[in-house]
């Protein structure tokens, strides 16, 4: 009994099950409701229960944000991989080696170029799965490159901001990327060229202090956590107790720190007005669609020609939206159909729509006789 239960019995066990990827399930930080991978990629990451915005991958977000998810990569220079061979429990070449197979990238930055509802756009996102999306050489040049073909294409700038600071294995080399990716913005202002800055969660340290706060118009995720130092730091320092919700996107809102909190479902929408707005350009057309209950003048032959050979198939109020400019004849219809009837009659409802049909239909005729159709005032 030992050797069935010991050794078939998992023998058995480890042939049927079957094993389940980690990444199948995504738990909400939030909720702890359990959404399906797929269905949380095709929610733009938003957790469809709490709201709460997951982190997104930066080829997905430029997706979401160019016409038809396309978009052309803008080359980026190379720079030196380890200036500085440092070393703490790992060689920093290693963990660069690391986060470039975790995230196919070759550092955090990764910059396109391609239009926003017709609009020609440069865009840029900090991805934070690289290294915590940290500030170095290679992320400086990126940021750089990118601000300056947007200089050159004459378009706006949009930067997806999801940093922890600098980078410190690459010390003052790391720390040099912030004066220099300021000239980078004043060059854009210089073109009189829109920055727009979305910072996502989080938004902390040295990316802070320098470019994600030099925007013409700052914009927000909703919960994001948006600061310099952190708040457990601030607390030692000030010793206080620091507000609930500090350094979130919505409390930064109260207190003028950014310009608009926006959905993720709302941001496309959202960054095209602003950068047609700040680039004079004209409004995106909306194009609206012929409904039933709004007929064309082309749909109102029709219309009558089926009061006419249908007769009893057609309800009253189909005709009423066909012939709108004959109001007063038609309303005569429907005084004829609303006439009290004997109790001791009993009718049902077909026979009365027959009746309504019939009156309507004759009425059709004259008018359609007399002054042929009419378009819909509508």
């Amino acid at each position: 009994m030992n050797w069935i239960t010991n050794v078939v019995r998992p023998k058995i066990n480890s042939i049927l099950r079957r094993e389940m990827p980690d990444n199948k399930w995504v738990k909400d930080p939030d909720s702890g409701q359990m959404v399906y991978h797929r269905d949380l990629e095709a929610n733009q990451f938003v957790m469809p229960g709490s709201g709460y915005h997951m982190r997104m991958a930066s080829d997905l977000r430029l997706k979401s944000l160019f016409d038809e998810g396309e978009y052309q990569t803008i080359k980026l220079p190379a720079v030196a991989q380890d200036p500085l061979q440092f070393r703490d429990e790992k060689k920093y070449s290693d963990k660069i080696k690391q986060a470039r197979s975790k995230t196919g990238r070759d550092d955090a930055v990764l910059a396109g170029e391609g239009n926003l509802d017709g609009l020609k756009v440069v865009a840029a996102v900090q991805d934070f799965d690289f290294m915590g999306g940290s500030l170095g050489m290679a992320a400086g040049e990126a940021i750089i490159t990118a601000m300056r073909r947007a200089v050159e294409v004459k378009a706006p700038f949009i930067f997806f901001i999801a940093s922890g600071g600098a980078r410190m294995q690459e010390g003052v080399l790391s720390l040099m990327q912030m004066p220099r990716t300021t000239v980078a913005v004043q060059e854009l202002r210089e073109a009189r060229l829109p920055y727009i800055v979305v910072m996502t969660n989080p938004t902390t340290g040295g990316v802070t202090a320098s470019y994600a706060m030099l925007g013409d118009i700052h914009i927000a995720e909703p919960g994001a956590l948006i600061g310099f130092a952190g708040q457990r730091v601030i607390e030692q320092t000030i010793r206080e107790k620091l507000p609930d919700g500090f350094q979130r996107s919505e409390y930064l809102l109260d207190h003028g720190m950014v310009d608009m909190v926006v959905h993720r479902h709302e941001m496309r929408k959202t960054l095209s007005q602003v950068t047609r707005l700040l680039m004079r350009a004209p409004a995106v057309e909306i194009s609206v669609k012929a409904t039933e209950t709004e007929p064309t003048a082309e749909a109102a032959p029709e219309a009558v020609e089926v009061a006419d050979d249908a007769g009893e198939k057609v309800l009253e109020g189909e005709i009423v939206e066909t012939l709108p400019v004959h109001e007063e004849e038609l309303k005569a219809a429907e005084m004829v159909s609303a006439e009290p009837q004997p109790r001791d009659e009993k009718k049902t409802a077909r026979k009365t729509a027959e009746k309504v049909s019939e009156k309507a239909g004759g009425w059709a005729d004259e008018i359609m006789a007399k002054t042929g159709p009419e378009p819909s005032a509508t």
